[in-house]
């Protein structure tokens, strides 16, 4: 008994540590930043979800971040482009979401784009989207494209700044317990 004892305890400390996938809320704005030129890329591919899952509507939340909206709309350097909020469960394995905006044409969306989130001591953010001009026809005629990763605070808005183009995000922890507040007087 003593040896199925000290087995165990050996197994825990060698095996490698996992963390439970938890509940989170992710909000995110997509804004062009008016005052730095656009930069056209390449269209955007016909796979852009590459593999990518939807958010189910029944994962979608109101957006918290209006306030922000706000002040961005009311500012003429910003456009605001999409804004959206949802929870997702995450992990130590990258989930990758597929976002899109406007009206669907042969598979392409005006804003259309891959977000993939990891958690680690910081979460790893992974975004790619577009931003598309599409003609008469339904074609993608020119894109603008964000192409950024990064290591973001959970629990605080954070920027991804990529030019003309910028994400702001916000990764917000459903199931970890809010902190406490401070004390007005320290005991002593």
């Amino acid at each position: 008994m003593r040896l199925f004892c000290l087995l165990t305890l050996l197994t825990t400390l060698v095996a490698p540590t996992a963390f439970a996938d938890d509940l989170y809320q992710v909000e995110m704005i997509l804004v062009r930043q008016n005052a730095v030129p656009a930069i056209v890329s390449k269209a955007a591919p016909e796979d852009w979800a590459a593999g990518a899952k939807s958010i189910s509507k029944d994962n979608l939340r109101t957006p918290s971040l209006n306030n922000e909206v706000q002040k961005l709309s009311a500012s003429s350097d910003y456009t605001v482009l999409l804004h959206k909020a949802w929870q997702q469960n995450l992990g130590e394995d990258a989930r990758k979401i597929a976002i899109s905006e406007g009206k669907e044409q042969f598979g392409q969306f005006p804003i259309e784009g891959t977000l993939s989130l990891k958690l680690g001591r910081f979460t790893d953010v992974d975004a790619d989207f577009w931003v598309n001009q599409i003609d008469a026809n339904g074609l993608v005629t020119a894109s603008e494209r964000l192409k950024q990763e990064s290591h973001t605070k959970n629990g605080q808005l954070n920027f991804l700044d990529n030019g003309h183009l910028g994400l702001l995000i916000k990764i917000t922890s459903l199931t970890a317990p809010a902190p406490r507040p401070v004390p007005d007087e320290i005991p002593d």
